[in-house]
């Protein structure tokens, strides 16, 4: 296993093998992009690659991180100047605690809820009984949304962005799998890396069927890539900090052990629509969240931090809460071209 990350001082951008406490930049690359590109031309595998590639600068990992080098850490993938051909999304419901909370977010008399049963449950209980198909079957079709392309995707240390039109915003602790499509329409998966999927939960309790717009809000990734890693269990922990204090903090799990539904399964059906297997095309997919600190009654504030740790996703993926005044919004017009 091997973790990449993509650094810009401003004039220009490498990709580096995290080494700690090091960074080794790969020479005479980019992006993560054109080097998956080289790989699919060359047919070499991306690990393979990467190992030879290594001989650039080092720099510490240390000032990076902390923004005190004149280099700073970008998304750990894009497709440079061309941010419409990442699409970003997502599937729900996918583990046991994220289920609970949206069954008591949906059902309006807590008292209830051991005997009603959501449509959010329902589907969950789907992907229970039939998302973990044998070899070569397909499964249950998860829940899905669409968040956006690669316009949201914010980098680590950026703030993620609680805009005047919405009604809330919070993290969503997820691994997110990170895929390019070869020139045959054929997906190949990258890698994976820590994200904060980062929706309105106000608004989709309002009605669940305001779930597909509660998704359309920026999120983050990283800061690290992760290749040839294991997804079968993975430990994390996510945290959100106010005021330079821990306020709220859970352990959780992600990975086919603790998900109903397989990574196969979660990848067939996002990949069955030929829209999603456009050559050249990345796709981001996130998995699904374990735990969600509005489930707990956390309100996200101005300068609130949150910070998602995955083990063995290397260093934490932290980004601030920004609120944008409420006097912000008014309506956009939309001018006739005629």
């Amino acid at each position: 296993m091997i973790r990449l990350v993509q650094i810009s001082n401003g004039a220009s951008r490498r990709v580096a093998l995290v080494e700690e406490p090091n960074l080794r930049c790969l020479t005479d690359v980019e992006s993560v992009y054109s080097l998956v590109q080289q790989c699919l031309r060359s047919g070499e595998k991306l690990s393979a690659q990467v190992l030879d590639l290594a001989r650039g600068e080092v720099l510490p990992y240390d000032a990076v991180y902390a923004g005190e080098s004149e280099w700073h850490l970008l998304s750990p993938i894009d497709v440079p100047g061309q941010p419409s051909r990442v699409m970003i999304a997502g599937t729900g419901l996918t583990h046991l605690g994220s289920a609970k909370d949206r069954q008591a977010m949906h059902v309006a008399d807590a008292a209830k809820t051991a005997e009603a049963m959501t449509d959010s449950m329902r589907m969950f209980q789907w992907g229970v009984e039939g998302g973990h198909p044998a070899h070569g079957e397909v499964g249950i079709a998860p829940e899905w949304f669409y968040k956006g392309n690669a316009s949201i995707l914010k980098a680590p240390f950026e703030p993620l962005t609680i805009p005047a039109y919405a009604e809330d915003g919070g993290e969503e602790a997820e691994v997110a799998g990170v895929y390019i499509v070869g020139e045959d329409g054929t997906p190949y998966r990258i890698g994976f890396a820590a994200g904060n999927e980062f929706s309105d939960h106000r608004f989709e309790k309002r009605n669940y069927l305001n779930l597909a717009g509660s998704k359309l809000r920026n999120c983050s990734l990283g800061p690290e890539l992760v290749i040839g890693g294991d997804f079968q269990s993975i430990a994390g922990e996510v945290r959100i900090e106010r005021g330079g204090k821990t306020l709220w903090s859970k352990k959780i799990n992600t990975g086919e052990e603790n998900m109903c539904h397989s990574l196969a399964n979660l990848e067939h059906h996002h990949f069955k629509f030929e829209g999603h297997r456009q050559p050249g095309d990345v796709q981001v997919h996130f998995f699904g969240a374990h735990s969600l600190s509005f489930g707990e009654g956390v309100v996200l504030e101005d300068g609130d931090w949150m910070e998602v740790h995955y083990e063995g996703f290397g260093r934490a993926l932290r980004n601030p809460v920004h609120v944008e005044k409420a006097d912000a919004k008014s309506p956009v017009t939309v001018r006739p071209l005629d």
